[in-house]
């Protein structure tokens, strides 16, 4: 906040108790805020929640990438001799990286298929949970996915660039 506005609230204050002394002498004086500042100290529970909430989806977020990072690498280095018989075949990189991003982009897709009905289904008890949005909000649950699909393709992509940087003989003698 400014100083300008904290000092004409201090004004302010001062004004108004001198103004109460005068008219009732008996009356206790009282402590003069702003409706700001009581918001501020009403809304504290609420702010902190919101904050761990932030946090704790960080966490879920880093978390679903490592996972999805750790199972799609696992699945790369179990189809290496695929991947190796594809490219003595003459698959190019770009058909190998294809073809592993496919499989996230399937994986994807049963997430939103799993994820949007379930939004629906949940809807009362986040609606309880939730300030100024609704449950429903096309805003926040399409930047949700996307946020969530994009930080999929990220964390299969590592994978995916490995497997298709992979040369043709060495796959075809992989013992993975």
């Amino acid at each position: 906040m400014s100083s300008i506005y904290l000092s004409a609230v201090a004004t302010v204050a001062a004004a108004i108790r001198e103004a109460v002394r005068e008219v009732a002498a008996a009356v206790p004086p009282v402590e003069i805020r702003t409706m700001n500042e009581l918001m501020g100290e009403t809304l504290v529970t609420e702010r902190a929640i919101s904050r761990l909430s932030g946090i704790f989806g960080l966490l879920a977020l880093t978390l679903a990438a490592v996972g999805l990072y750790g199972v799609m690498s696992y699945n790369v280095s179990g189809r290496t001799n695929e991947i190796g018989i594809r490219m003595s075949f003459g698959a190019v990189p770009g058909d190998i990286l294809k073809l592993v991003l496919r499989e996230i982009f399937i994986l994807i897709g049963i997430g939103v298929a799993l994820g949007l009905p379930s939004i629906w289904a949940v809807k009362r008890i986040v609606a309880t949970q939730l300030f100024g949005i609704s449950a429903l909000d096309p805003m926040a649950i399409s930047g949700a996915t996307l946020v969530l699909a994009a930080v999929a393709v990220v964390a299969g992509y590592v994978p995916a660039r490995w497997a298709s940087r992979v040369e043709p003989m060495r796959a075809l003698h992989y013992d993975g």
